[in-house]
């Protein structure tokens, strides 16, 4: 191979102030081997083909090879710079398409601004710049926000007088947008002649950058020819603004233009629909993406799976997933958030086993769908894999949003030090970050260290949003703090202007009811500016049950049949009201009642992770492999709870059956089962944490907390309202939950 090579050339090139014919240079093999070039280690046989050429001593052999290391994403922008280098010193110096293309190589790399660095030299060694190296220059400081640097080399355009090129004009404009100068950009705009649809184009993604989708949409309406890249930017604009009905509405108007749609406009469209719930559309795409001869179109197909998975086809997405010939990490990441948003937890775990034994490095999308499926479930152990693997292959770790994940994840798999750790550990914390730790402290019980997190953050100069005061009135909640929940409420909405949500609304609803204060609670209520939802009466249905209120219960439970005829949970809860009060015949009535509409109990359902599988429970369940040890354990606690002098409290249980059966009945509570699988799957004395779908139970509780004394562990429970911690016989939720 390297005998032919030298043999066809023609001539030993010499070191001269001009290069050969071109077409001699054009199709030396040497040169044509650069398109086949896929690793460093190629391109360096390559340049030693070149120099034993001596296509080296060429300015065009030597610009090619600059141009693939500081472009082609299989070069090394290093590698281009030491070739630079060795040129730089010689006769005839660099032109402008070495200059011009290392300038855009740094305008791709990590660190843009570089590129500015770069140009500076080039006007230093006494080249003019062009117009081709602007738009780069431009783009290096819109995606560096160097608006500093970005007005300088304005300057300098309108010094050479290039500010009338179309490609500098635009990208020109699309650099003061990026940057928020958005008067600048209008200001380039208005006073050029030059307003096609590429600078319209250019400022219209501005606005949209900076949230001013109706700005947008005005100027939009003034193109006078509307290409389909015009289209595409409005239609994403409204998409990235969350305002999914009108991207829609204007890919019709776009149709109705008879502008053919391309594949920019599918991807963009399939994410509308899909946030929209449009599974028809998106079926009209997916034939449009047939048609087309687009089927194997990896971008399109990923979309594709995101647009089902939302709408809830999770099997067609993943047919879809399945079909793809060569994965790539979009494809993987794209179907394990499809599952864990349809909380499809368990298959997003599975699959992203699956990825890693396909040898598919997952980066940090991937966590970003596995963590909150951890948190969910209660996979803590994994979880924990996760967060050293971040730390290992994540050296500069800055990822605000992966940390705020494992900030949520930690609290929710009962680790709040842990989860404390990582948030006291973040150089750089938004608002976001705050808000899971608040939320976090609160669903631990520990109100006063999510209160004083509220004053540090606002002493650090963080502004509290909605999602922060539900994180702090769910704090007054949970530890029964009625004065404060009030202060922080009225606080809401006279210091911080914010007007309450449902959310809020239930909180306090739920904290003056728990306390008994129910007709404050109802004052409230009747004041909302909007309609309470089923959570709302679910909450107040509850305190009637703590409380014994039979007849606002009644009426409660009627408000919740209205608005949720589907709900089970509203029988259930009004058949334990009756249960506590002893009225049986009630509670057979409710309970004829639910069999009569065909519903059921959602059945109790308990999750613990043992050495990194996660294993659950059903109420009385007999199907565990170690089902036999587990009854076994289950008898032993009993046995143990009965001698420290439990006595199981029966009165929420919904049969009028004699009370050895309640008390069997209750034994076999999902709970109780995890706890006993626990017991005899862990090492004495490790902290056992366990997961259930449902509220625990009173008799469950009291159980737990004497467990964990007779067999002195702790007992981290996280149920659907907040977490336990059982600790010597007690529970940090102080019996209010």
């Amino acid at each position: 191979m390297v005998e032919s090579l030298l043999s066809f050339s023609i001539l030993h090139f010499l070191p001269s102030s001009s290069d050969p014919p071109y077409k001699v240079l054009e199709d030396h093999p040497c040169l044509s081997l650069l398109a086949k070039c896929n690793n460093i280690q190629t391109l360096k046989q390559i340049h030693s083909l070149i120099i034993k050429t001596g296509l080296h001593n060429t300015m065009f052999a030597q610009s090619k090879l600059i141009q693939f290391c500081a472009l082609s994403p299989f070069g090394d922008l290093s590698y281009a710079l030491s070739l630079f280098q060795a040129i730089s010193e010689k006769e005839p110096p660099p032109n402008h398409f070495i200059w011009n293309n290392l300038i855009r190589g740094h305008s791709l790399s990590p660190s843009p601004i570089s590129s500015i660095h770069v140009y500076a030299r080039m006007l230093h060694s006494g080249v003019k710049p062009n117009s081709y190296t602007f738009p780069f220059l431009f783009k290096s400081c819109a995606k560096a926000s160097a608006t500093h640097e970005g007005k300088q080399v304005h300057a300098h355009v309108l010094k050479l007088g290039l500010h009338s090129d179309a490609h500098v004009h635009t990208s020109l404009i699309h650099m003061y947008a990026c940057v928020g100068e958005l008067d600048d950009a209008r200001l380039v705009f208005d006073n050029s002649t030059l307003r096609d649809a590429v600078s319209f184009t250019a400022l219209i993604t501005g606005y949209v950058s900076q949230g001013y989708v109706d700005d947008a949409r005005r100027l939009f309406d003034q193109i006078p020819t509307k290409d389909v890249v015009s289209w595409n930017a409005m239609i994403a604009g409204y998409v990235q603004c969350g305002r999914f009905e009108e991207a829609l509405a204007c890919f019709s108007q776009m149709q109705e233009a008879n502008i053919s749609p391309d594949q920019s406009t599918m991807v963009t469209l399939l994410s509308a629909c899909g946030h929209s719930g449009s599974l028809e559309l998106g079926n009209w795409i997916r034939s449009w993406i047939r048609n087309n001869g687009l089927g194997s179109n990896l971008q399109l197909t990923n979309a594709l799976i995101d647009m089902y998975s939302k709408c809830g086809e999770i099997d067609t997405a993943r047919e879809l997933f399945d079909g793809i010939e060569e994965r790539d990490v979009i494809s993987w990441n794209t179907m394990i958030g499809g599952y864990s948003y349809l909380s499809f937890y368990e298959e997003a775990l599975a699959l992203f086993e699956l990825m890693l034994r396909s040898n598919v490095t997952p980066n940090d999308v991937t966590f970003l769908g596995i963590l909150p499926a951890c948190a969910c479930l209660g996979a803590l152990d994994l979880g924990k894999w996760v967060h050293a693997y971040i730390d290992k292959n994540f050296k500069s770790m800055s990822n605000t949003s992966l940390l705020t994940s494992l900030i949520d994840m930690y609290a929710k798999c009962g680790c709040i030090e842990v989860a404390e750790q990582v948030f006291r550990s973040m150089h750089c914390r938004n608002l976001a970050s705050w808000n899971a730790m608040i939320s976090g402290l609160a669903m631990h019980g520990h109100a006063e260290r999510a209160l004083g997190l509220l004053s540090e953050m606002v002493n650090e100069g963080f502004q509290p949003d909605d999602i922060t005061f539900v994180g702090v009135l769910s704090a007054c909640t949970q530890a029964g703090l009625v004065d404060l929940g009030r202060q922080y409420f009225s606080s809401m909405i006279q210091d911080y202007r914010i007007s309450p949500k449902l959310q809020h609304y239930g909180c306090m609803i739920d904290l003056l009811a728990r306390a008994g204060k129910f007709e404050e609670a109802n004052i409230l209520m009747r004041n909302m500016e909007t309609e309470p939802d089923g959570a709302i009466w679910g909450s107040l249905l509850n305190a009637c049950r703590v409380h014994g209120h039979v007849e606002f219960g009644e009426y409660v439970a009627e408000r919740l049949f209205q608005l949720e005829p589907e709900n089970p949970g509203a029988y259930v809860l009004l058949s334990n009201i009756y249960a506590g009060a002893g009225r049986w015949n009630d509670v057979a009535r409710i309970r004829t009642r639910l069999n009569d509409k065909g519903m059921k109990k959602v059945p109790g359902c308990t999750s613990i992770e043992i050495d990194g599988v996660v294993h659950e429970f059903l109420v009385g369940d007999k199907f565990h492999p170690h089902s036999k040890k587990i009854n076994k354990m289950l008898d032993e606690v009993d046995k143990l709870l009965e001698e420290a002098g439990f006595m199981p409290d029966t009165s929420e249980v919904l049969y009028d059956m004699d009370e050895e059966w309640k008390e069997g009945a209750l034994s076999q509570h999902s709970e109780k089962l995890a706890i006993a699988f626990g017991l005899i799957s862990t090492e004495p004395g490790t902290t056992i944490r366990i997961v259930k779908n449902l509220r625990v139970c009173g008799n469950c509780h009291s159980a737990t907390k004497l467990i964990s004394k007779i067999f002195n562990r702790e007992i981290i429970a996280r149920d659907r309202n907040r977490f336990h911690h059982f600790k010597d016989g007690f529970c940090s939720c102080n019996d209010c939950w």
